[in-house]
């Protein structure tokens, strides 16, 4: 039998939120879903899923159909609604595109000197908690996938914004201004002006979102992307990001 991750606790708080989308808790909803776990935490193709979870042919069709309902980032939604969004940080981590994830057109993956990627860009609260992400490829500079990334997320409760230097950017900073909350994004070293606006006690805060990143690469399907379609790896960063609100 495979090591599983979900405990019954985890199970019974997940089992609940299901039942609220209208999903048919069938007797191997679980098996299921410990299935798809088993895959982003180990990166083994699905046709090397373990007898015990059932049929792989058919974990991956029912999970490509949960995909493109976005059913597990529906989940997440719910879950992040918890958060403590006093502060927000946000930044962004390359992911290499194994070869077979590569192939088709427009599914966020980009070709560069170091090879295929693509990009996820996170968001994180007070602590640490993630509740919004992007999936992009992975040649865009970051500041200009970021305005979509805040657009995501209700700073109506927020008082600070934290990134680092990288999202430097006037139009940026105008966009998280006008919900009323300070952008503390330094200025790089070859502007003219200076940063005594910024807060660096609570920047040096801003590890927390790479920290956030370390958990969710302790996946290996997350940390290479195997899945072809956007779609897909969605919803299994969804998952990751499930996981790390379940226990609280």
């Amino acid at each position: 039998m495979p090591r599983t991750m979900l405990t019954d606790q985890h199970w019974s708080k997940l089992k609940s939120i299901v039942h609220n989308f209208g999903i048919y808790l069938k007797h191997n909803l679980r098996s299921f879903i410990e299935a798809i776990l088993y895959r982003i935490r180990t990166g083994c193709p699905w046709r090397d899923l373990p007898e015990s979870f059932g049929k792989s042919n058919t974990i991956f069709k029912r999970f490509t159909r949960w995909s493109k309902d976005n059913k597990l980032l529906k989940i997440f939604k719910l879950l992040s609604k918890n958060a403590d969004l006093e502060w927000v940080f946000i930044d962004a981590s390359h992911i290499r595109a194994h070869q077979h994830a590569t192939g088709l057109k427009d599914q966020a993956i980009s070709r560069s000197i170091g090879g295929n990627s693509t990009k996820i860009h996170l968001a994180v609260d007070s602590n640490g908690n993630p509740i919004q992400f992007l999936i992009h490829d992975g040649t865009t500079h970051d500041v200009k996938v970021a305005p979509a990334l805040v657009d995501k997320i209700d700073l109506t409760d927020t008082d600070v914004l934290s990134a680092d230097k990288g999202y430097d950017s006037k139009a940026l900073r105008e966009q998280i201004e006008r919900t009323s909350t300070k952008a503390n994004i330094p200025k790089k070293s070859n502007t003219l002006s200076n940063n005594h606006y910024m807060d660096w006690h609570l920047y040096k805060i801003r590890h927390l979102v790479e920290n956030t990143f370390a958990r969710i690469k302790q996946f290996r399907g997350i940390a290479t992307r195997y899945d072809k379609l956007k779609q897909n790896y969605e919803n299994s960063v969804a998952l990751a990001c499930i996981f790390i609100w379940l226990p609280l």
